[in-house]
């Protein structure tokens, strides 16, 4: 069964022009995995910025949820996605890992094969 990916992204700006394209790069490259696309999660404008977001505490809630029965991952356009920081982006990643899946970026980029790296046990 092909893995589910859970779309996340997060905008600061009122301009949503760059947001629309990275989200159309996560489609095609969720098309040419050939996996399903549970959903996007968008945080938006202060909460893009801080480290509560509210909608990745929802994508991770329904990641782990379906983790029970499919692979799983979260899918970004890039790295940056996440965090400019590098320590709060690998926070993140963790977190992704915990919920049962990986992070993945549209440029083939992922830490599928490390996830036991990232939090020093098994998945």
């Amino acid at each position: 069964m092909a893995p589910v990916a859970f779309v996340y992204d997060r905008c600061a700006s009122r301009s949503v022009r760059y947001l629309e394209m990275r989200l159309l790069g996560c489609d095609s490259y969720v098309d040419r995995m050939g996996w399903s696309m549970a959903g996007r999660w968008i945080d938006r404008g202060e909460e893009a910025l801080t480290e509560q977001r509210p909608k990745l505490a929802a994508l991770l809630g329904a990641m782990q949820e379906a983790a029970a029965e499919r692979d799983v991952l979260c899918l970004v356009h890039d790295w940056g996605r996440l965090a400019a920081d590098d320590e709060h982006r690998m926070s993140l990643r963790k977190r992704v890992v915990a919920a049962g899946g990986w992070t993945e970026t549209t440029f083939g980029e992922s830490d599928r094969h490390g996830r036991t790296l990232l939090v020093g046990r098994r998945p």
